[in-house]
């Protein structure tokens, strides 16, 4: 099996070279460029594309991509929002992800930027480099006791109970496949109205776009804390702007970001950036944005690697597809 690989990073490709050892009848090209319409050509003569979260799979693509002969989609991530499923099936491409590769890492992440955004670390840092040692302005407050909410608990909002029970914090869970565990199952609202923090591990889908907006932002404590390391959409960052503005929203710390396919993974120190939206979030004090490095750590790019290149060797060898989304 031959694989064009979108969107290739340095940082992936010892990961992916060490890993296809193993798997003699995969080869992999690497191409920089984003899967788009207008780069999908590339894909000529290729069996597979592996594509990650901000590549365009949508309809336009996808025809391509069947013209070319290509036959399958590999997304080396967990979400597949970006795949205009229908249309695969109606071109016969078959769509395989990576279900679950570090949940620790992502939920490591989360509380990360929880534990920055209360404790001021970052400020920290840069007044101690400074010699400026006055506490003055870095006031925090402790996880333990505190209530956080978790909206989605697949296998990272499980990690992430896990470890906040381990700080003594009183964890609410809103999914309607929560099985039980250590933490109390609530509905949407009462999660909302209760939690001092709240942190999104739910997918895309229509039924989850801007599921946080103006209406969400009201039910909410003043003050409160929101967490995304799941997908920019989930959140409408207008609504965001007006509950820091108002004080509603205390602390917001992002890993996702609705326009990030403009943005992240890319170094644009360089030149201006055209995106006010974002420029204004990140010009309020108690608002910290990471790039989409949730996942990014060795042991889960070893992971993606692995279960990347396993679902193509079944899609080779004519296997049952193990992570078969279509």
């Amino acid at each position: 099996m031959d694989i064009a690989f979108f969107s290739a990073q340095k940082y992936e490709r010892p990961f992916f070279e060490q890993s296809l050892n193993g798997f003699s009848n995969i080869t992999i090209t690497y191409f920089e460029q984003s899967l788009l319409a207008q780069t999908a050509i590339l894909a000529k003569n290729f069996d597979a594309v592996c594509v990650f979260v901000n590549d365009t799979v949508d309809k336009a693509v996808i025809e391509q991509l069947a013209i070319l002969g290509v036959s399958a989609i590999l997304l080396r991530c967990a979400g597949f929002n970006n795949v205009d499923l229908p249309i695969a099936k109606q071109h016969n491409l078959s769509v395989l992800r990576v279900p679950a590769y570090s949940p620790e890492a992502v939920a490591e992440h989360c509380v990360a930027l929880m534990l920055t955004l209360s404790r001021k670390t970052h400020k920290a840092y840069n007044r101690v480099r400074e010699d400026n040692f006055d506490l003055n302005g870095l006031l925090g407050f402790n996880l333990h006791n505190k209530t956080v909410g978790i909206i989605g608990c697949g296998k990272i909002g499980q990690a992430l109970c896990n470890i906040l029970t381990g700080f003594g914090a009183n964890v609410l869970v809103c999914d309607p496949f929560a099985k039980p565990g250590n933490y109390t199952i609530t509905d949407l609202n009462t999660l909302l109205a209760q939690s001092d923090i709240i942190s999104l591990h739910c997918p895309l889908s229509e039924d989850t776009h801007h599921l946080i907006d103006d209406a969400a932002f009201n039910k909410m404590k003043t003050g409160v804390m929101l967490i995304n390391t799941s997908r920019g959409a989930l959140v409408n960052s207008q609504a965001c702007i007006k509950a820091l503005k108002s004080q509603k929203l205390g602390y917001l710390g992002l890993d996702v970001y609705e326009q990030e396919s403009e943005l992240f993974f890319k170094n644009h120190s360089d030149e201006i950036n055209q995106d006010d939206i974002f420029s204004r979030l990140v010009s309020f004090r108690n608002v910290l944005i990471t790039g989409h490095q949730g996942f990014f750590t060795q042991e889960a790019l070893t992971e993606i690697a692995n279960i990347t290149l396993q679902n193509a060797n079944e899609l080779a060898q004519g296997q049952t597809l193990t992570n078969q989304v279509l």
